[in-house]
């Protein structure tokens, strides 16, 4: 069997560039991009972002970015002061979930939601 090399969620933009923007003041960098999509990339993680929106799909998906330590990650990040520079949803600092894990929210442009959790193994 081949072994799995990354799995890549395809996120929706309704503003392309408006995303683009949001996820490089989050600290994602832009690998590839033609006009349908383009590659973000931070450390070893990658997703598409695709030029493509459905309200009722971007606003219900949520993805998972597990990082060492959310706190640590969200003083380098800011990502209350991005949300307010493009004008989204406030981001939620992280805290302990009724779940056990400490997760902090961000919301995109586009309204997806990311839970930027921290690593519990």
């Amino acid at each position: 069997m081949s072994q799995i090399l990354a799995i890549r969620p395809f996120v929706p933009a309704k503003e392309f560039d408006v995303s683009i923007r949001f996820y490089e003041a989050l600290g994602f960098r832009v690998t590839h991009q033609d006009k349908d999509i383009a590659m973000l990339k931070a450390e070893s993680f990658s997703f598409v972002l695709q030029n493509f929106y459905v309200k009722e799909f971007a606003e219900n998906l949520m993805l998972q970015m597990l990082v060492r330590d959310a706190a640590a990650w969200w003083q380098e990040v800011k990502p209350e002061a991005v949300s307010t520079s493009f004008g989204v949803q406030a981001a939620r600092a992280p805290a302990i979930q009724s779940w056990g894990m400490k997760v902090g929210f961000v919301f995109d442009p586009s309204g997806v939601l990311w839970h930027i959790a921290e690593a519990m193994f």
